[in-house]
């Protein structure tokens, strides 16, 4: 009867060494070959210009969140203009294409002014 249950058995162990194994090496390695005592230039504020170890509640200014997500969205954007122009040359109706993508260009570019106009992109 139990031996019914074996390759269950098998496969949760296998599942697990599967899960654990990276995680253990992964950690293995980095406490035989990394640093334990890290100099001052790795803890010196890298891009956002905030210490590294400070308190995990602290105050960000809204204008990181706000490049964060202008940069997203004009990222997302222009992703769209690479499966555009591989079709736009293989297909008959190209002309139609073109214009609805100068359309979506032209109001990627008025929303741009306008984040341009109100200052969102200005860093004081």
């Amino acid at each position: 009867m139990l031996e019914n249950y074996f390759p269950i058995l098998m496969f949760i162990v296998v599942g697990l060494l599967v899960g654990v194994a990276p995680i253990a090496l992964g950690g293995g390695l980095a406490r035989l070959l990394g640093t334990h005592n890290p100099t001052e230039e790795k803890l010196a504020p890298f891009e956002c210009g905030f210490e590294a170890f400070e308190d995990a509640r602290m105050k960000f200014d809204v204008r990181y969140y706000l490049v964060a997500i202008l940069f997203i969205l004009f990222d997302l954007e222009i992703a769209f203009l690479f499966p555009w122009a591989i079709v736009l040359g293989e297909q008959s109706e190209s002309l139609f294409r073109y214009l609805s993508m100068l359309l979506f260009l032209a109001i990627l570019v008025v929303g741009f002014v306008y984040e341009w106009m109100k200052g969102a992109l200005d860093w004081e």
